[in-house]
């Protein structure tokens, strides 16, 4: 009886020590990062962005950072879904929506306000140069 006691004991400590070990941060940081992102077929053309994308606090937020001469974009919201992230800001005075879902490892594809077809491609910063 004894010996079963202890084995049960022993047991008991495997299971909680797997537990004690489980990582507190997400998961699925697939979207961190810098994200070159086409937006096709809207009345002005193509639109191009770049998204950088951080998490903070466990939340996943971020910019659109600005071309030439611009100011960047607040992401004013973001939703972590199973399949993808929707973006919340602002363009041109509208508050819109870009949905983006998990391609490949480097690619994502999705919609601008359910309506444009967005395609994106993450930015790789290219190693410093061994001398």
């Amino acid at each position: 009886m004894k010996k079963l006691n202890v084995l049960l004991a022993g047991l008991l400590f495997v299971i909680l020590s797997f537990h004690g070990n489980a990582q507190t941060q997400p998961a699925n940081d697939y979207y961190v990062g810098k994200w070159n992102v086409v937006v096709e077929g809207t009345p002005q053309g193509d639109g191009k962005m770049t998204i950088l994308l951080e998490r903070k606090d466990g939340k996943l937020g971020g910019t659109i950072l600005p071309k030439e001469g611009a100011d960047s974009t607040k992401i004013t919201k973001l939703e972590e879904k199973e399949k993808g992230i929707t973006l919340y800001f602002t363009a041109n005075g509208y508050n819109v929506n870009l949905t983006l879902e998990k391609k490949d490892d480097d690619h994502v594809t999705g919609n601008l306000m359910d309506m444009f077809d967005a395609k994106g491609e993450r930015v790789k910063e290219a190693e410093p140069k061994k001398s």
